[in-house]
């Protein structure tokens, strides 16, 4: 029976009719699908992504590419199952797959949700606030993003074929970044199956996204100093990507993450008695297991207190023990194979090279019997434990990493031995410390930052709520130095900026504010007859502005305050006292003055604006005292058209407005911006 063969999908097409290599099942051998063997035209699909793709996506801003992340994310959380049907063939346990297939669809949902909560309505954000650079106020100047009008060319791994696309595709797609998405061959199936998903949509803007099943050809050679380029494999593979001649001759942006020798550290005040002695142990096994141990964060070195090393072994052979091998399908099974035979070679010789200089634990001679149909020509390998003889030598762990099952244990007499021997590393995407003292977090922390992307502390109170050592997160950054590339992921809006261009802008306050589009205090103000909260959300514009009658601050108002909160701190009540501060009066609550300003810039009557609901960038800069009298300017700062709908089916926007609060010699006294939701005119 002949095999589907892949297609790539450039210049809105999808090419590929002739088979070309052959991908197998790593669960019994069998021949699962095929490569194209047509040339891929990549002058075109570079065009198609400038030409079409910047502008259908330029044509959207930031709120909208948001909507369309979440509805793409919801679009294949829905048909997940065809995607989990065709994981499985990549050796994937049920949950294995869950991290790629629900976790790729969830940083959608995540990079959605960030973009429709922190990014404005259109296409630049302004990273204020502004600076005064003149004595006068009439120069200043700010920083701004902007979409580089780019083509961002994503190159990924085998061992996440559907998230390990969608993590780089959702801050770039987000960004107004058209993407041309090149997978490992070896799993590319499954990512072909997610694209052809996210076309059948109409989701997509054309040329937003492009797939690539084979090489690259020349593909890196036509790039531009505008585009990018990401990677995500082995430290060599992304040391010869990194030395492009037209990369480095344009200055193109590459990001690398690569697989590196992640540890993690058992803290010397754990006993074999302690619940964090139980945690390391199924950390590491978890980490050797979960997907074959094919991941880039996996555990590679278990650094352990030399006098627990015997225990750690034994508690790890026995859970190890226990790990059933073999096809998902088959109840019971726990671990799968490795995505492809290639890799089974792999991790094969680089345990050889590893038993140079360690010796064997448990391995395939302690029971390793897969389970399932065909698992004889399946790409299994056993579950693999290690003990290096001399920690401290050349080579061994600190430098062989084998993509699999495999990890290595390592003792260490004392904290600084063991930060040390983190470091042997050379920079990693991740290290865990499971200890149970406050203090040695505080010592290994700082000491192991500089080397390691991300640290994991794990204890009793961490652990039932705990993502684990290998698991990266959208809201958490997601690299490492040295080994590990040197480049960076993921990490909430870093990952956005990364696909922005952060330009310096400089002139008066009213160019800035026409510039980004948000109101940069000392620009011209626009006063109406009608109160700002009067106006509905498309009415309002930027800077509308409303300067407020005056209110007197009595020593009453001191008093009722502070028996209505129940604040009596002795700067606003005890005369002796706070003639004797820095301040040389009573003053006023600093929240008093918050509410006085509102109560000089509220419109109480029934109107557009619906609610209040945060405060931002709140300073009290100069303090009010009795006698003192203050004045309120409130400013459209800022306008965001999320798309929400109100509870009462309402049609609304975010609205941020400056607020600054002055005393009678002109001298600001607090300082903040307040964000309200405003119902649209035609609600």
């Amino acid at each position: 029976m002949a095999q589907p063969t892949l297609q790539s999908f450039i210049g809105g097409r999808w090419i590929g009719q002739h088979g070309a290599q052959t991908l197998r099942s790593a669960l019994n051998g069998q021949p699962l699908a095929r490569t194209h063997e047509e040339a891929l035209d990549f002058a075109e699909a570079v065009a198609h992504a400038r030409q079409r793709g910047i502008a259908e996506l330029m044509a959207m801003d930031f709120q909208q590419r948001a909507a369309r992340l979440k509805a793409l994310g919801k679009y294949l959380t829905e048909r997940k199952e065809q995607l989990y049907a065709l994981s499985h063939h990549s050796g994937a346990t049920r949950a294995d797959s869950w991290i790629d297939i629900e976790g790729g669809a969830g940083t959608l949902f995540a990079y959605a949700s960030l973009g429709s909560r922190e990014l404005p309505s259109g296409n630049l954000v302004h990273e204020g606030p502004a600076i005064p650079l003149g004595k006068t106020g009439k120069f200043a100047g700010s920083h701004i993003l902007v979409p580089r009008g780019g083509v961002a060319v994503h190159i990924n791994a085998f061992n996440f074929p559907i998230w390990g696309m969608l993590e780089k595709f959702a801050p770039s797609f987000l960004a107004g970044m058209p993407c041309i998405v090149k997978p490992a061959t070896a799993t590319s199936y499954l990512t072909e199956a997610a694209v052809r998903l996210m076309d059948e949509s109409g989701l997509l803007p054309a040329g937003s996204l492009q797939l690539i099943i084979g090489g690259t050809g020349d593909l890196l050679d036509r790039l531009q100093g505008q585009d990018v380029v990401t990677f995500t494999g082995s430290a060599d593979t992304a040391a010869k990507l990194r030395v492009n001649a037209n990369l480095v001759r344009n200055s193109i942006p590459f990001n690398a993450e690569a697989d590196s020798l992640n540890c993690a550290i058992l803290a010397p005040e754990i006993t074999p008695d302690d619940e964090e002695f139980d945690l390391f142990v199924k950390e590491v096994a978890r980490e050797m297991t979960t997907k074959a141990g094919q991941k880039c964060t996996a555990i590679r070195r278990a650094i352990v207190p030399t006098k627990h090393i015997d225990a750690v072994a034994e508690r790890l052979r026995d859970r190890l023990a226990k790990v059933v091998v073999g096809d998902p399908s088959v109840e019971g099974v726990k671990m799968g194979a490795l995505a492809s035979h290639a890799q089974q070679a792999d991790v094969a010789e680089r345990v050889e090279a590893l038993l140079q200089s360690s010796e064997l634990l448990f391995g395939a001679k302690d029971g390793f019997a897969p389970r399932g149909e065909g698992v004889n020509d399946g790409a299994f390998f056993a579950p693999t434990l290690l003990r290096s003889r001399d920690p401290h030598a050349e080579g061994g762990a600190h430098d062989i990493e084998a993509f699999g099952p495999v990890s290595t244990l390592m003792g260490y007499d004392d904290l600084d031995e063991a930060i040390a021997l983190a470091a042997r590393g050379k920079g990693s995407l991740v290290a865990s410390l499971v200890t149970k003292d406050p203090r040695v977090a505080a010592k290994v922390v700082p000491a192991a930052a500089a080397l390691h992307g991300r640290l994991h502390i794990l204890d009793r109170e961490s652990a039932a709520e705990s993502t684990g050592h290998g698991s990266p997160l959208p809201q958490l950054k997601h690299g490492g130095p040295g080994r590990a590339g040197g480049g960076e992921e993921l990490g909430g809006l870093r990952a956005v900026k990364h696909y922005l261009q952060r330009t310096a802008v400089q002139g008066s306050p009213s160019m800035l504010m026409a510039v980004t589009g948000e109101y940069v205090r000392g620009a011209k103000v626009i006063e109406t007859e009608v109160h700002p909260f009067r106006r509905h959300f498309e009415d309002l514009q930027i800077g509308e502005s409303l300067l407020t009658h005056r209110r007197t601050v009595t020593e009453s108002d001191l008093v009722n305050f502070g028996c209505l909160s129940g604040d009596h701190f002795y700067m606003h009540f005890d005369e002796i006292a706070a003639k004797d501060s820095q301040f040389g009066k009573r003053i006023a609550h600093g929240y008093f003055v918050l509410s006085a300003a509102a109560g000089l810039f509220v419109s109480p009557g029934v109107g557009p604006v619906l609610a209040n609901y945060g405060l931002d960038t709140l300073r009290f800069i100069t303090p009010v005292g009795i006698g003192d009298t203050i004045q309120a300017r409130l400013t459209c700062k800022r306008k965001i058209d999320q798309g929400k709908i109100s509870p009462k089916g309402e049609p609304q926007g975010v609205v941020a407005w400056d607020v600054e609060v002055t005393n009678q010699n002109g001298e600001l006294c607090a300082s903040y911006d307040i964000l309200t939701l405003v119902v649209k005119r035609n609600a």
